[in-house]
């Protein structure tokens, strides 16, 4: 399927918004990207939360921390069979092979964290009407007359019959437009009410404060769906270097970087 017929989704929207070079480089042409620990980080922390979800919060810590570990050493070996130098890594404060080291640490203690916070928190997993416990709950959804995909985290049942979209964050950036996206698509796919949203924060260990969805509708958040698809589709690419060109994983590919 090429990029200008296929579903789009948040990542895409903020990809392309942020730099639409980027988004060519790494979805037009395919140039594969500079490996960084903080992805594999990130990716391990999700498979041992969700593993820990949907055992109804019954795994003990020792087994979670080791999905975490698993995980995480699955995606570093396999980036490092792609890229074995780690001082070609993106790494943001130390060199690769430290950053590697340290996120290995940081992830299992973050994880351990994780299940120690929710033996406090009582919320439950929203469960779809066809059964399935909503953890990295796959959706499909027009919003702004475009296909919009994507994987929401966690949808928790709150006590007034609502459901809460939240998003499992190991680093520092939260987008609040993908939290408003999610909660539109909730509402759209399962026929919910939706009015709040937040971030499990694993840098801190708690959730982040409730976001009102209540005045967020399919055309405020379909109409950047709707922007970004058609500048795709006419082949609108410009370059936008700056700041956010240090962490760029795909810079190595560009001739306009900052």
């Amino acid at each position: 399927m090429s990029v200008e017929t296929q579903p789009r989704s948040v990542s895409q929207v903020q990809q392309y918004e942020q730099c639409p070079h980027r988004f060519y480089l790494q979805r037009v042409e395919r140039v594969v990207p500079r490996p960084a620990a903080w992805s594999h980080h990130g990716t391990a922390f999700h498979s041992a939360a969700e593993a820990f979800e949907l055992s109804d919060r019954e795994m003990s810590v020792d087994e979670v921390v080791q999905i975490f570990s698993e995980r995480y050493a699955e995606g570093i070996n396999e980036s490092l069979g792609r890229e074995p130098n780690v001082d070609l890594w993106l790494s943001a404060r130390r060199d690769g092979g430290s950053d590697i080291e340290a996120r290995y640490v940081l992830g299992q203690q973050q994880t351990r964290r994780y299940v120690e916070w929710a033996a406090g928190e009582p919320s439950a997993t929203y469960c779809t009407p066809d059964g399935r416990k909503a953890v990295e709950l796959y959706f499909m959804v027009e919003l702004g007359g475009v296909q919009v995909r994507g994987f929401i985290d966690q949808l928790v049942q709150d006590p007034d019959g609502s459901v809460r979209p939240r998003d499992w964050k190991t680093g520092t950036t939260k987008s609040r437009f993908q939290l408003e996206a999610y909660g539109v698509a909730t509402r759209k796919a399962f026929g919910v009410e939706v009015n709040k949203a937040d971030w499990y924060l694993a840098k801190d260990g708690r959730l982040s404060r409730p976001v009102s969805l209540a005045g967020v509708t399919e055309w405020t958040v379909g109409e950047r769906f709707e922007a970004m698809d058609s500048a795709v589709k006419l082949g609108n690419f410009p370059a936008r270097p700056g700041f956010a060109c240090k962490f760029c994983d795909v810079s190595h590919a560009c001739s306009m970087r900052n």
